[in-house]
């Protein structure tokens, strides 16, 4: 029988994942809808250079003034795309808003002891990953990815703008309910794996640079901790790992968790989501390696 301490354990974490998870997500479809209704393909396309390089660096930018996590960021990816905007560039600006956003580095400052070296190697290392996975993806994926091939488009001309706030608010809340299903679930997967998943096995095993590294990616895939939060766990973490291994958990755990992987799975092809996933997880695994002692 299962233990009744465990499950209300479970309950906890899964609850705590959603509150904290549920904010972003309300910004996220908000913003998504505000895509839908009132920037047009016309205005993607003047917007968006037409250079595949100069495109992914306008991207990263335009991801750092986005306080969004890696949860709230899916919606307004999935727009983003369907409104004309090129894979590689919407999976750049993905990436990096949850990562790179001042709040987020910012947090990383304070929790290791207003420590800029960290820092300098969470935010370094993040943009050198979505540079490669931009790259790989401009040249292995030639179609948009989405599971919904064909997405409303809004003839923007034909509406007034009391018609445009009704469309929006209307946007949001179907985008709301799309991606809410597949944060429960991912949710749920997390609060249980971090129930029933004794971290001092994982901490067992990773004696060592390299295990060290890889054992810190799989509990912040696990954990599903909050960009604008994971620096604090990660600084508890400074007497058992190496600077390495703790920058390899802030990188990866922001860019991939299990709720977010359950999201993407719900919005792209699954192929395209498992290259994502393992390319992001070799590049800050050999990054994290060659450059972090």
């Amino acid at each position: 029988m299962m233990n009744v301490q465990a499950l209300l354990q479970m309950n906890t974490i899964f609850i705590s994942i959603l509150i904290e998870s549920l904010p972003f997500i309300l910004l996220g479809v908000l913003i998504s809808g505000i895509i839908q209704m009132f920037v047009s393909e016309e205005m993607i396309a003047r917007i968006i250079p037409k250079n595949p390089i100069l495109s992914v660096l306008f991207a990263i930018g335009a991801g750092v003034f986005f306080l969004a996590c890696e949860c709230g960021i899916v919606p307004i990816t999935r727009r983003l795309i369907a409104k004309g905007v090129p894979l590689s560039a919407a999976i750049a600006f993905m990436l990096s808003a949850p990562i790179l956003n001042p709040i987020v580095l910012f947090s990383t400052y304070i929790a290791f002891g207003n420590s800029w070296s960290m820092v300098f190697y969470r935010g370094g290392i993040a943009l050198v990953v979505v540079l490669i996975i931009a790259f790989i993806l401009s040249f292995q994926f030639k179609t948009n990815q989405l599971k919904q091939e064909h997405i409303e488009h809004t003839h923007h001309n034909k509406h007034t703008f009391k018609d445009k706030i009704t469309g929006m608010f209307k946007h949001s809340i179907e985008e709301f309910f799309s991606v809410g299903k597949y944060l429960i679930i991912g949710a749920l997967l997390a609060a249980a794996i971090q129930t029933f998943l004794k971290t001092s096995l994982l901490l067992e095993i990773g004696q060592g640079k390299l295990p060290g590294n890889v054992v810190m990616m799989a509990l912040s895939y696990v954990m599903s901790l909050c960009s604008q939060a994971d620096a604090f766990v990660a600084s508890s973490f400074r007497s058992t790992f190496s600077p390495s291994s703790l920058v390899a958990f802030l990188v990866f755990g922001a860019m991939f968790d299990i709720k977010n992987t359950i999201m993407l799975l719900g919005t792209f092809k699954t192929k395209f989501v498992l290259c994502l996933m393992a390319y992001i997880f070799i590049s800050v695994l050999g990054l994290t390696l060659l450059f972090i002692s």
